[in-house]
């Protein structure tokens, strides 16, 4: 009820930056990309586009931060870019509070109490959103996740709504270090391979 009646209230936004990413960034306009969700089971995950197409000689992406435009990252430092994502909450792929869904790629490589991250839904915005986002270590980011799979509740999830709405006003830890927005994770020493099947 609460994505639908966003949808509804924000489609006037929607609709204006859905033609501001045309004329900026070309087709198409919403980044769509596999993530594991709830046990994770794969679905499409939809965002504004903030990045170009450009590659290299031999047909390569170039890196995130050359790629990411100025309208881009001002998408991503006000979380304008995550509102398509309401629709994956209407659909049931999404909830507004959870940990967020990241690179299916990144299934093989959690350890069994990082990959508790996944025994809810994936969330707009989470426990680790607002208390750190891409400023974040990996480590810090997955014991937040899984701190919140174990404590989560209908008044953290309201409190959770409540400071994201200012750290998105402050618009705090948008991006890691000296990257783009956060580096790959490349697996903890006591990760082990599992897929999604295996839960």
């Amino acid at each position: 009820m609460a994505s639908a009646a966003g949808l509804l209230v924000l489609s006037p936004v929607l609709l204006v930056l859905a033609i501001m990413v045309r004329s900026k960034l070309g087709s198409p306009i919403l980044f769509t990309q596999e993530r594991p969700g709830l046990d994770g089971k794969p679905f499409k995950m939809m965002k504004f586009r903030t990045m170009t197409d450009e590659r290299d000689e031999n047909g390569g992406l170039l890196p995130d931060d050359v790629r990411l435009t100025k309208f881009g990252a001002l998408l991503r430092s006000t979380s304008l870019d995550e509102l398509p994502e309401l629709i994956n909450v209407l659909k049931g792929d999404m909830s507004l509070v959870g940990p967020r869904p990241l690179l299916t790629e990144y299934l093989p490589l959690y350890s069994e109490r990082q990959y508790r991250r996944h025994e809810v839904r994936p969330g707009i915005t989470g426990w680790a959103q607002i208390n750190g986002r891409n400023a974040l270590s990996w480590d810090e980011k997955f014991e937040l996740d899984v701190w919140y799979v174990e404590n989560r509740s209908l008044w953290l999830d309201i409190k959770i709504l409540f400071l994201t709405v200012l750290k998105v006003v402050k618009r705090d830890g948008i991006s890691h270090g000296g990257e783009a927005t956060m580096p790959k994770f490349t697996g903890s020493d006591d990760s082990k391979e599992r897929t999604p099947s295996s839960e």
